[in-house]
């Protein structure tokens, strides 16, 4: 039986064909990172095709945060523009997988290309691998990345890989700390890379021009990043190190043993804001539900608060803003004392920015979309997230809590 040939014709340049034939096309970790629409996915994805056709017996795997976003991206960039002449010729064929096997793609000379997600690891991470591809890498955590790695030692290959491609995120993301600590190679994707939007002479193709337009008229930190492949931070964000990948987690069970605090910021015509949080044993904190109202007496809220004591463990601490008239008539209706806010804008900012940089240094996700009691006054936004872009109540939370002083045993998350 004679052997099928297979002709895939395909031009790469820039970092794409750095990922092939550059100097450090053999790295351990290797990110295609840029603007969207440069071809970054196409090129992880033929390096790993290319890479299962001569290799007999190589494992290659397919990764994203989830395993349903793959479906409506890098497999039908693969099925379609990358390897569609194998699979139609049956070099290539898909298994679904099984209880046992994740799904994936199976060569015939042995070589597999798993598929699965971050979120369903258990039968993507039993197996061994010689090279990972991960889609939209800024998805994951370090500790799924690690995790990946881990798994690359099938030796099949004279190297193990695992590549990645990404459109850039905050400066602070761990994936850029780790290519600016050498650990992970960055390989800069720009549009004219890609033959799709520009010619071999430097000029846009009709469809770069279309597309190239479309990126054109982003605004704010989505220009910068969609379109010039930019690592920045969005405008009037005051915590940088603030990540939504990381520090927002879906919610769960709190332990009742875990100490509970309460954030509290008076308001009638601005909102009153009281906060609610869990301290877990690694002294973590978790944002778990909000009052954000406005129009409303001390007193009422005061009423509303005693129906969640009689459900919820009592605080630790109730850290209130200096309001003396307010402080006091919450304390009588209560029954229960408050401390003051340490009130300084930059103690408490500081404090909430070094929280935030410890909380991602452990890949802690420690603030989940809270439970939320919102305004009922006319017009009142009901869908706003929380978020650390300058409230006033983690601020004050972490500027009291603080005072424990440099020899406190644990420290706070957020």
């Amino acid at each position: 039986m004679s052997a099928k040939t297979l002709v895939h014709r395909v031009e790469f340049r820039g970092a794409a064909k750095a990922a092939f034939d550059g100097p450090n096309a053999r790295d351990p970790e290797v990110l295609l990172s840029g603007p969207a629409g440069t071809g970054k996915s196409f090129a992880a994805l033929t390096k790993l095709h290319m890479m299962a056709l001569i290799n007999p017996g190589m494992r290659g795997l397919i990764v994203r945060k989830t395993a349903t976003s793959l479906t409506s991206t890098a497999l039908v960039t693969f099925r379609e523009q990358v390897a569609q002449e194998a699979i139609a010729t049956g070099i290539v064929t898909w298994f679904g997988g099984s209880a046992q096997e994740a799904a994936s793609y199976r060569y015939s000379n042995g070589s597999i290309i798993a598929v699965g997600g971050m979120d369903k690891a258990t039968r993507i991470m039993s197996s061994e691998y010689d090279v990972a591809y991960v889609q939209e890498a800024i998805e994951l955590t370090e500790n799924d990345w690690e995790a990946i790695t881990t798994r690359l030692r099938n030796g099949r290959i004279s190297f193990q890989q695992i590549i990645a491609d990404t459109n850039p995120d905050v400066p602070t993301h761990w994936l850029k700390q780790r290519g600016n600590a050498g650990r992970t190679t960055f390989l800069e994707s720009r549009h004219e890379d890609n033959p799709m939007m520009y010619n071999d002479d430097g000029t846009p193709t009709e469809r770069g021009v279309n597309y190239l337009a479309k990126l054109d008229a982003l605004t704010g930190p989505r220009l910068q990043r969609l379109r010039y492949g930019a690592w920045v931070a969005a405008e009037g964000q005051i915590f940088e190190g603030y990540d939504a990948a990381v520090h927002l987690i879906d919610p769960f069970d709190i332990p009742r043993e875990w100490p509970r605090y309460w954030s509290i910021d008076f308001g009638y015509t601005n909102p009153f804001v009281c906060s609610r949080y869990a301290e877990d044993p690694d002294g973590r904190l978790y944002l778990y539900a909000e009052i954000y109202q406005t129009k409303t007496l001390v007193e009422d809220h005061a009423s509303i608060l005693k129906g969640i004591l009689k459900r919820e463990p009592r605080p630790h601490a109730i850290i209130c803003d200096h309001d003396a008239e307010d402080r006091a008539t919450l304390t009588r209706h209560l029954g229960i004392s408050t401390r003051a806010a340490r009130k300084g804008v930059s103690d408490g900012l500081q404090a909430v920015g070094v929280t935030v940089q410890a909380g991602r240094g452990r890949q802690a996700a420690v603030v989940h979309p809270p439970r939320r009691r919102c305004a009922s006054r006319p017009g009142a936004d009901r869908s706003q997230e929380t978020d650390l872009h300058g409230r006033g109540n983690p601020r004050l939370h972490l500027g009291r809590r603080r005072q424990r002083g440099p020899g406190q045993a644990r420290r706070s998350r957020l």
